[in-house]
This record gives C-alpha cells, sequence and structure tokens, in this order.
C-alpha cells in the first residue's frame, strides 16, 4: 500500500467518525486558522481563515475569507463569506493568509492581497462592528511592501504590532494608532532570528515572554513545519526554541498556525489536508491543546483525532444573516433592512416583501456536494406563503424552479424547517421570496445531514 492510500484510507476513516474533531470543520475547505477569544464575550472562540477553493490545483484561485465560532468546541457556525477580492478596489487577487483584532471598539480584519497597480502583496486592513464581519475594505498599511502573511499582536500596554513575512524572509514593526501605518523607525528584520523560517509569523504572550511561531522548511525543503522562538520585547531579539509541530501524516505541503489561550486552556491552530484525502490545495482546519513545559518550551504536538473534542460528537452549521446577504456575496432584491421589530439577531433583519419580483438572496460556500437540513428563522404578521429557490432548479423534489412553503404566524422570531436542499460543490445560491411584506426574514441556518460526514 502506497503512502497516498494510506492518507486517504486515513481520511476516510476519519470522516466516517463524528466523535472526533479532527478535521475542525468538514464542510469547507479553509486554512492559514487566526484564533482569537474578544474581550466582549470571552465564552466565545473565533477563528478567521483564509478559504480554498474546491477542484483547484492552486492557490491563485483563493478568492475569499470565512468567520467560525464556538462556545463549547463542539459545535462550530460557519458565518459565511465575509470578504472577497471583489471588496477591496485596490486588489486584483491572491486571498491568502489574515488575522484579526479588536481595536478601539472595533473589529478589524488584517489580510493579503495583491495589488492590481504593482503585482504585489499588499497587507491590507478591513473593519467591521461585529466579530462575526462581514467587513469593508479600508484601504492598506503604509510602509509594509510584500507584506504576506499579516498577524497583529496588542502587548499588555496596549501597543500594536504588525509582523508579516513570505519567502524565507520575517519582518516586524509597531503600528501607529490608526492601524494603517508602521512606525518605519521599529521595523526590524527577525529573518536570521528564526532558524528556517519561511511564512507566516505569529506572536503570543505567556508568563511574560513573547512566542513567535511560524512555518518552516526543514533544510529547505518542502513539507512546512511549525517552529518557534522566544524573546523578552515584542520586537525581539527572539532566542529559536525549536518545532513544535512537525511532519506527519496527512499533512500539507504549507502549514499556518495560531495559539491562544481559551477558557484556561493553550489551544495551537493549523492546518492539513486530511479532509482533501492529501491535496494540499484544498486544505482543512485543524486544532489540538497545547502544554508547555516547566522551563517553558512547548510541548511538540502530534496532531490527533481527537483534537479539541475529547471524544465528544461534534458538529457544524452555516449561519447566514439575512441583511448582511450583499455584504457576502449575495443580494437584496428590492426588499429593505429593519430593526423594530425585538428579538433579531445580528444588525437587522429583512422586510417589504410586497411583490413577486423581491427576495433575499445568500452565497452558500461548500467543500463537496451534500444534502443540507435549511431552515429560516423568521417573524410573520399572518399565515405567509415563502418561495425558495437553491442554484435556480429544484428544492425538495419539486419539478418547478421555486417551491412554495406556508410559514405559520409567528409575533416572534422563530426557525423553520424549510426541508432539505440539495448543495453542489463549491458556490451555491439560495433565494427566498414571500407573498407580502408582512414576512420578516432573521437569518438562514444549515446543517449536513449525514452525521457521519462531520468531524
Amino acid at each position: 500500500m502506497n503512502k497516498l492510500t494510506l492518507i486517504s484510507l486515513l481520511v476516510c476513516l476519519l470522516s466516517l467518525q463524528s466523535w472526533g474533531q479532527n478535521p475542525l470543520i468538514s464542510h469547507i475547505y479553509a486554512a492559514d486558522p487566526s484564533a482569537h477569544v474578544w474581550p466582549a464575550d470571552t465564552t466565545i472562540l473565533w477563528i478567521y481563515a483564509s478559504h480554498d477553493v474546491p477542484g483547484t490545483n492552486h492557490h491563485a484561485t483563493m478568492f475569499d475569507y470565512h468567520v467560525f465560532s464556538t462556545s463549547d468546541l463542539l459545535t462550530w457556525t460557519d458565518h459565511g463569506r465575509v470578504l472577497s477580492v471583489d471588496d477591496v478596489d485596490w486588489a486584483i487577487s491572491h486571498a491568502w493568509a489574515i488575522d484579526a483584532v479588536y481595536w478601539r471598539d472595533s473589529y478589524y480584519l488584517l489580510f493579503c492581497m495583491r495589488e492590481k497597480s504593482t503585482g504585489i502583496f499588499r497587507t491590507g486592513v478591513a473593519v467591521s462592528d461585529r466579530p462575526e464581519g462581514p467587513f469593508a475594505n479600508i484601504g492598506f498599511i503604509k510602509g509594509v511592501d510584500w507584506g504576506q502573511d499579516p498577524a497583529i499582536f496588542v502587548d499588555d500596554d496596549n501597543t500594536p504590532y504588525l509582523f508579516w513575512g513570505l519567502n524565507k524572509t520575517c519582518f516586524a514593526a509597531q503600528l501607529n494608532d490608526d492601524l494603517m501605518s508602521i512606525v518605519p523607525e521599529t521595523k526590524v528584520e527577525l529573518t536570521h532570528q528564526l532558524f528556517e523560517v519561511f511564512e507566516g509569523p505569529w506572536v503570543h504572550k505567556f508568563r511574560g515572554k513573547y512566542y513567535l511561531s511560524y512555518p518552516a522548511l526543514p533544510d529547505g525543503q518542502w513539507p512546512e513545519v511549525m517552529k518557534y522562538a522566544v524573546a523578552d520585547q515584542p520586537l525581539g531579539p527572539y532566542q529559536y526554541k525549536g518545532t513544535y509541530i512537525a511532519e506527519f501524516d496527512g499533512r500539507s505541503g504549507t502549514n499556518h498556525g495560531s495559539i491562544v489561550n481559551y477558557k484556561g486552556n493553550w489551544m495551537a491552530f493549523y492546518h492539513s489536508a486530511w479532509l482533501s484525502g492529501g491535496m494540499s490545495e484544498v486544505r482543512n482546519l485543524m486544532a489540538d491543546y497545547l502544554y508547555y513545559n516547566i522551563d517553558g518550551t512547548i510541548k511538540p504536538i502530534v496532531p490527533t483525532r481527537d483534537g479539541l473534542a475529547k471524544g465528544k460528537p461534534t458538529s457544524s452549521v452555516i449561519k447566514l444573516e439575512a441583511e448582511s446577504a450583499p455584504k457576502q456575496g449575495g443580494r437584496l432584491m428590492e426588499t429593505s433592512i429593519e430593526k423594530v421589530q425585538d428579538g433579531f439577531s445580528g444588525r437587522g433583519y429583512v422586510t417589504g416583501f410586497n411583490n413577486s419580483e423581491k427576495y433575499v438572496q445568500v452565497l452558500v460556500q461548500v467543500a463537496e456536494s451534500q444534502q443540507y437540513s435549511l431552515k429560516v428563522r423568521y417573524g410573520a404578521k399572518n399565515d405567509i406563503s415563502v418561495r425558495i429557490q437553491v442554484n435556480e432548479i429544484i428544492f425538495n423534489g419539486s419539478t418547478s424552479d421555486w417551491h412554495k412553503i406556508i410559514l405559520p404566524k409567528s409575533d416572534n422570531f422563530t426557525n423553520f424547517e424549510m426541508g432539505v436542499v440539495n448543495l453542489k460543490t463549491g458556490d451555491n445560491i439560495i433565494k427566498v421570496m414571500a407573498d407580502n411584506e408582512g414576512f420578516m426574514l432573521d437569518y438562514f441556518l444549515l446543517e449536513p445531514i449525514n452525521k457521519n460526514k462531520l468531524n
């Protein structure tokens, strides 16, 4: 049995088991996880990640980013596309690794894309009033050329620092208060302090020390492994300590990670090719607990099937806020966003469905063709007739383009099971239309039908 066959067998066994959590999320290909716990609610763990396009054989097709959250490490919510190349006026392609920060009462996404006019990587900045996005582009950071794989670290004194690296280099600098430029005199090159560094720096703090972790090329050869170094100051100098994730079965050619403390436990996030059976261009998120030795060094991590779940069953859902549809690859056709009715999720709800040409359209992105249970959260002044369309073909066995469902009157927002939808690999479009404006649409919720195909 050759190595690829072994990897495929491993992934098959993993996909048939719902009692572990690696791959962390199985309904979508994602990579470069940036994990965070925000001060507004420390019970929620957030992951900001890049998105691999199914069916591709390279990373140049990466086009957008997703946000995931959990409050129990067992059920993960995919909040959909939060930023894409189309949303960034200066960019043309290559939506690669990202990071996020809560700063001055807003949430910022730091991302890298290729600039139209120069072709070089820029470190972009986008902002949102909510941790799940979507995010609006506000430009790129001045003073950072070839700013690939950005990571931001805010020290205890509230000073922000930017780290970035690509092609066997790593740089760092203090950021100005608006996060849109670096303080030029603070820029340092850390390359020679980080043994075999290639890209993707990440900084966290433990017991007063600064830990810079990064993907490295052992002896200059692929695949990457995860190494780290330690310093007394955020800008170094750093002292190399070792490898904390070595090569492992089912790895991808690249790796990229983050380290965070959640509910008193340290966790390491990274990616692999377990879900795709060894195809490095379509990766999946991974996570395992991280432990320190008495001297502060990190104990090596061997990727496990259980991951963070500790043997408990896990699941994932896709939650798409109706009012966010236009910024997430969807559309609001002549409808309106309101906040009058109490109890809505997100920023509001969609209403104004007063003729047959008005609808809400959302984008759903998945790794492979599969059936999903579709629910909507809604309110309605009276029983109301709703029509739904999936990928402009059929829904729930209907022979017509639109499937009609009667939703009962509900004075308060409530969930309703719409039925089973067949989603295809890649991008899917779901449209909902109502007979009159008494319908208030809050969000869409999709859950994979085949539980065995979850983690």
